[in-house]
């Protein structure tokens, strides 16, 4: 019974040592090892020991790892092989600048279809408009900031005061 004991423990032990030490899958085997001939022992002793053994098994190996796999990004070999992951405080994916940009105005510089890039209070800005196919040189206005998405729409050039060559003055007369 001794035996088994041991083999079982050492098969426990080395399922924490193959999260922690990468080994190419040779303290895999061990464990594999270890594990099987414990349970061969247990069975050959009485079935209800290599019953229970195998319950034992079941239960306990899946909990270990689960808590290797949990404590690893905590260790130092952890720390250097898993990146910290992106958080919303970080504000890493978005530009501050684009913050202020509500209600802007500003000039498309590529087509947006509907993504694309409009120049806003002097500098290029990535936006999206609301599904429509703005071409170049049209007037926008950011309805929206979310995120790092900056929403436009487009704007009549004759209410926003940007020069736009779609209207001439006779155009501009007639509606009058």
């Amino acid at each position: 019974m001794t035996t088994i004991i041991l083999l079982f423990g050492l098969g426990l032990a080395l399922v924490v040592a193959e999260i922690f030490i990468p080994s190419g899958g040779l303290l895999g085997l061990l464990v594999a090892i270890s594990i099987l001939g414990a349970l061969g022992k247990a069975f050959f002793l009485d079935a209800s020991t290599g019953i229970a053994l195998l319950a034992a098994t079941a239960v306990l190996v899946p909990i270990i790892m689960t808590f290797g796999i949990r404590m690893f990004p905590h260790t130092p070999m952890g720390r250097r092989l898993t990146m910290r992951g992106f958080s919303f405080k970080d504000g890493e994916g978005t530009d501050r600048r684009d913050l202020g940009l509500a209600g802007r105005h500003g000039v498309v510089e590529s087509t947006l279809r509907p993504a694309g890039i409009a120049r806003i209070d002097g500098r290029r800005v990535d936006v999206v408009s609301r599904g429509e196919q703005l071409d170049v040189g049209a007037a926008v206005e950011v309805v929206e900031v979310s995120g790092n998405r900056v929403i436009v729409s487009a704007v009549d050039s004759s209410h926003s005061g940007a020069s736009h060559s779609g209207a001439s003055g006779s155009d501009v007369a007639a509606t009058s």
